[in-house]
């Protein structure tokens, strides 16, 4: 046998050992022999570039860094499920079915909470993978998706198809991930999707390989041959795709409910998320018959679980400091699994709140998670109350400085008006570094405490001479070398950053990120809004009497126009560069964003569709022209329905920003 002959058969000897292992979950080759087969087809390979199977299994390490995704068009289009949050919703889907097909049946699956791909295959090997995009164009991710092992790379038959189907990231596999972040100081996905998502569209596959992604197969345009969704499922099982072994036919509505009901209950114990479960007419002749409207397939729905609640006890409300001085309740309650993850704790917003809820110390709460991700306190359970329950007292000072708090008449919060308080000063340090603001690459949350704790910075200036005290640097517990020039290195570029961003990381009271970019490109540059006053900025759009006050009061203080004059001479960037508005379907439109985005910060999105022309606004009203509905989306995405407003998802909020690049 030649090396050409041998490099064939080690590919075919892998597929399997992978197919076996990954989609079958069925090895039936060990590890060391699997190792060392590969390492043989790596050197055959480094030995003969010319012989190498584009598809080889050594592909799923990753390939070269791509400078950007291109564009690709689907052959049919990838439509979006309309989603129901009821039963009843269910009835009348069922009913406006058998309307048309009195005897259809059902097929139900579970909704993966992942990213869609289509994978298309010519003569049984993978030519390409896209994302859905806006369901008409995608985008082209073959090199990452090569690395995810459970997708074939290679079929034992010569299929033509496009086969459609969602990757995932396994929860163990977001809980290691998150480790390593934390490590790190990164920033940690919110949740299984987020991190899938942020994943497959690395630009480097080495990136995505090493994060244990998955996938499941559920759907081919051609290239089956079956006259039905339950056949097709089985069919391309046997082809050697992964498919989702929990689907069943169903001959009516109640057998689908009470489907819905059983893997509602068996949810947490799947090892990945599922945020619903998708119904379809199994007949694929039924589907002309049924139609589509220009969003949606009119024989498929998305039923959405409502988010789950669990019950816990309330041991305990304490209190932190916030960058303005903002003194936030914290729930300490009995750790408990909500959807995935344990939750000790969850923020109590202010008294108002506890009191409006009647909340106890000792009581028995209700928990769940916002949105799927962040977590909240529904409620107490007043019945439930015992003999040991403790009323609510607001805290009149500090917790840190034990300054008196001060509370604002028409305000919620109370505040420490101490501008020494320690806890007040490392929270405005790690906002100013924070992503959304100056955005200091490798300045997290311990960094920070630690160099404050070390006096190596007590306010914003002294992060900009850190580059003067190495040796104190070095002295710290995990500071080599290669750590504190990445860090002086990210410091020294982070002065680039616009002016905008420099306003936002000041944390004035009540200016956001929005209300930062309004005034960086109204006045341009940092002297402009200092001279500007009260009067003058109430004229300008989205800027109201607060916001304008608050705005004003900070710039009349001496000891915050010095510490601005003193980033001025470090070399801080003072202006902000004026950003060409370009021609997109955005352009003049108000848009509204809600629920989570996989891929954007909230701030970053805002951007983007001002820089597109856009205004983006915060609720939904009849002048409202789009609302972008991330995952769990909720009264925004119900009112916007009941107006008759345009929706879209963020894969065609993706497809508007590349249009916008060609």
């Amino acid at each position: 046998m030649n090396d050409k002959e041998r490099m064939e058969e080690l590919v075919k000897i892998l597929d399997k050992a992978n197919n076996d292992y990954y989609v079958l979950d069925a090895p039936t080759m060990e590890d060391y022999e699997y190792d060392k087969l590969m390492v043989e087809l790596t050197k055959l390979e480094e030995l003969h570039p010319e012989y190498k199977d584009p598809n080889s299994p050594t592909s799923r390490v990753g390939g070269e860094a791509l400078k950007k995704f291109e564009s690709v068009t689907h052959d049919v289009p990838m439509m979006s499920l309309a989603d129901a949050f009821s039963y009843d919703e269910l009835r009348e889907f069922d009913q406006r079915v058998r309307k048309i097909c009195p005897d259809a049946c059902y097929v139900c699956e579970l909704k993966i909470d992942g990213l869609s791909v289509s994978l298309k295959y010519e003569n049984g090997r993978l030519q390409r993978a896209a994302t859905r995009g806006n369901g008409v164009k995608g985008e082209n991710i073959t090199s990452n998706a090569k690395t995810i092992k459970s997708i074939p790379l290679s079929l034992n038959v010569p299929l033509t198809a496009e086969v459609r189907g969602e990757i995932f990231m396994p929860k163990k596999s977001l809980i290691k991930l998150n480790l390593e972040r934390e490590e790190n100081e990164e920033e940690l996905f919110a949740n299984c999707r987020n991190a899938a998502a942020g994943s497959i569209r690395q630009l480097d596959p080495k990136v995505t390989a090493k994060r244990n992604l998955d996938v499941f197969l559920y759907y081919a345009t051609s290239g089956v041959n079956v006259n039905n969704q339950y056949d097709a499922l089985c069919k391309m099982k046997e082809l050697g795709f992964k498919v989702n072994p929990n689907f069943r036919l169903c001959k009516n509505i109640d057998e689908v409910i009470a489907y819905i009901e059983q893997m509602g209950q068996k949810r947490d114990l799947l090892p990945y998320d599922i945020d619903g479960i998708v119904l379809k007419v199994n007949d694929f002749k039924e589907y002309d018959e049924i139609g589509v409207t220009a969003k949606y397939p009119k024989w498929a729905i998305a039923y959405k679980f409502p988010p789950v609640e669990v019950h816990t006890k309330l041991n305990d409300i304490i209190f932190q400091v916030g960058r303005t001085g903002n003194i936030t309740p914290v729930a300490c309650f009995k750790p408990v699994l909500v959807q995935g993850s344990v939750i000790a704790r969850a923020t109590l917003h202010n008294e108002d709140f506890i009191k409006e809820r009647d909340i106890h110390i000792n009581d028995t709460i209700v928990i769940r998670k916002a949105g799927d991700v962040i977590p909240e306190v529904v409620k107490a359970i007043p019945e439930e109350r015992g003999k040991d329950a403790k009323p609510f007292l607001m805290i009149k000072e500090c917790p840190c400085c034990h300054m008196p708090l001060e509370r604002k008449p028409g305000e919620a919060d109370y505040y420490c008006v101490n501008p020494l308080c320690d806890e007040k000063r490392i929270n405005s340090l790690i906002h100013f570094a924070s992503k959304p603001a100056y955005d200091i690459d490798t300045l997290g949350e311990k960094l920070v405490r630690s160099l404050y704790e070390n006096k190596l910075i007590q306010d914003i200036p002294d992060i900009f001479t850190l580059k003067d005290h190495r040796l104190e640097l070095e002295a710290l517990e995990r500071m080599g070398k290669k750590s504190i020039d990445k860090l002086l290195n990210a410091i020294e570029e982070s002065k680039k950053q616009d002016l905008s961003r420099l306003i936002f990381g000041l944390g004035i009271r009540h200016c956001g990120a929005k209300v930062s970019r309004i005034l960086a490109n109204h006045y341009k540059s940092m002297d402009a809004i200092i001279e500007s006053g009260y009067e003058n900025m109430r004229q300008i759009d989205d800027i109201g009497e607060v916001i304008a006050s608050e705005i004003d009061s900070y710039f009349k203080n001496e000891s915050n126009i010095n510490l601005i004059t003193r980033l001025k001479e470090l070399g801080l960037k003072m202006t902000e560069n004026v950003q060409e508005i370009k021609e997109s379907y955005f352009t003049g439109k108000k848009v509204v964003l809600t629920g989570s985005l996989a891929h954007f910060e909230r701030s970053e999105a805002k951007k983007i569709i001002e820089s597109l022309g856009g205004k983006a606004v915060d609720s939904v009203s009849k002048n409202t022209n789009i609302v972008i509905a991330g995952e769990a989306a909720g009264s925004k995405l119900l009112k916007a329905r009941e107006l008759g407003i345009e929706i879209m998802d963020e894969d065609a909020f993706i497809a508007i920003i590349e249009d916008s690049k060609e």
